[in-house]
């Protein structure tokens, strides 16, 4: 047993049941065998649990009952010990629901050296408006449940290295009714979700040794920005306006760079909102026969459009250079864990090899959930549902954030964030925002290879009911009003 400061005492160990309403914890009870009353003892031992964090503030004791059977002692022994750990304030007694440690206690803990020198990270209290977060009230209706329900019953092996075949069949039917494409379920490879997804492919591409150099939009989604420096490759910043990536930009054999991919946004820039017209998407796809570069369309969010009907993917204007990298997160939730590739024929098969050797990142059971929710319907009905509602956020966003002095908001012509653009302080309006109870985005963060041009802040819209919605909008375009 590991020993505690006290060396020199002997110890009995007692394995005592803590209970609560909802757990049922087993507690390593350690008594010294000195010649200490037994409550003076039993307090020490409780006192420890709580100073080293194996009882957390909240958290219901025994009944003295309990305890004294357990430890095999007089029920007053134990009385004794709980009134004064009370009267020291490590107890309080619960009206219903027995003794409990004092939840006042946070932060007490005694923590050793590794754990002194690495602070706990900081959770934000109150309405966090992180991008990205869908509304997911609702999701587990009846067809949902069914879905799950089916494929837990006789889950099938899957023996295909891309993938589920009956996934990968209504993955493309989702693709061909809502993003306009016509894709061969052959060429369609289940991911564990966008970065997973982009991970993967950075493998086949690099074929496992060589150093790409990838092009991102800047400024662009920090998450799979980060994917191509932590495998080791180079990223190059393309630049972005209003309308999305700039094709003037593009680097050429003439600039001296090559990139091996670009990973862009065409159907909804990050974060400005922009959409490429049909003449730069025209640029682009020139661009990427005349150099030899992949095209990765990062096509999130691209369902969720307010203005307009969705637009095609870019992939239906070119199959030869684009790799589609899609994901079920703003549809359906990002703890699914589960999204898809639409590559080249050229790709079939070294991403095949490779997961030979790594298997298959996404479970069966939600292979064949997804699978079964898609073939009903289902996700095409509680898109457009889900449409309606976060168009109705939407507009609370541009009535409460559409006409701050100072200040310009971002057009929102689809998904789930806004960006509101001011001159002042970044940082002191984001700070004091999380001080009001309000968590937000700074826009800085999404730059990559050149400094921020602008100041703002990014905002998500999409995972609060209007009204609590609403109060988090008032509190920014208060303190925006004051500081900007």
């Amino acid at each position: 047993m590991t020993r505690s400061i006290y060396d020199h005492f002997h110890w009995t160990t007692f394995r005592v049941t803590a209970v609560r309403p909802d757990l049922v914890v087993e507690l390593p009870l350690r008594l010294s065998d000195d010649a200490r009353p037994l409550p003076v003892r039993i307090c020490e031992g409780v006192r420890e649990l709580i100073m080293d964090g194996v009882l957390a503030p909240g958290d219901h004791l025994p009944s003295t009952r309990s305890l004294s059977a357990q430890l095999a002692v007089s029920r007053g022994t134990v009385v004794a010990s709980y009134e004064q750990l009370e009267a020291e304030g490590y107890l309080v007694a619960a009206a219903g629901s027995g003794t409990q440690v004092n939840p006042d206690l946070h932060g007490l803990h005694r923590r050793c050296a590794t754990t002194a020198a690495t602070p706990r990270p900081q959770r934000h209290r109150g309405i966090d408006l992180t991008p990205g977060a869908p509304d997911t009230a609702g999701l587990a209706n009846s067809a949902w449940r069914s879905a799950w329900h089916r494929a837990c019953v006789n889950p099938p092996r899957i023996t295909d290295p891309l993938g589920s075949p009956r996934l990968r069949h209504e993955i493309a039917e989702h693709l061909r009714q809502m993003r306009s494409l016509l894709a061969d379920p052959r060429q369609v490879v289940v991911t564990g979700g966008a970065r997973a997804g982009l991970a993967e492919l950075i493998q086949v591409l690099s074929a496992g040794s060589r150093r790409l150099t990838i092009g991102v939009e800047s400024p662009g989604y920090p998450s799979l920005r980060k994917v191509p420096t932590a495998l080791g490759h180079r990223t190059i910043g393309l630049r972005t306006d209003d309308h999305g990536l700039d094709p003037d930009s593009l680097p050429t054999s003439r600039d001296g760079t090559e990139l091996d991919a670009a990973l862009i946004t065409p159907s909804h820039q990050y974060p400005w909102g922009g959409s490429l017209s049909a003449s730069r998407r025209a640029a682009v796809i020139q661009w990427a026969e005349a150099t030899s570069c992949w095209i990765v369309e990062d096509d999130f969010d691209s369902e969720l459009r307010h203005v307009g009907a969705p637009l095609p993917a870019l992939a239906s204007l070119d199959a030869e250079h684009t790799i589609l990298l899609g994901t079920f997160s703003s549809v359906l939730t990002p703890a699914l864990g589960c999204g898809y590739l639409v590559v080249p024929p050229d790709l079939v098969n070294p991403f095949a090899r490779q997961r030979r050797a790594t298997g298959q990142p996404v479970p069966t059971i939600v292979q064949e959930a997804v699978a079964d929710y898609l073939s009903t319907g289902a996700l095409r009905r509680r898109t457009q549902r889900m449409r309606q509602i976060y168009r109705r956020r939407r507009r609370t966003v541009i009535d409460i954030l559409g006409s701050l002095p100072g200040t310009t908001l971002q057009p929102i012509d689809g998904g789930l964030h806004a960006v509101l653009v001011f001159h002042g302080s970044e940082e002191g309006i984001v700070q004091q925002c999380r001080h009001e109870g309000v968590g937000v985005i700074p826009l800085s963060t999404y730059w990559g290879s050149h400094d921020p041009e602008v100041a703002g802040i990014v905002l998500g819209f999409g995972s609060h009911d209007d009204a609590t919605l609403a109060s988090a909008l008032k509190i920014i375009a208060k303190v925006v009003t004051e500081h900007a």
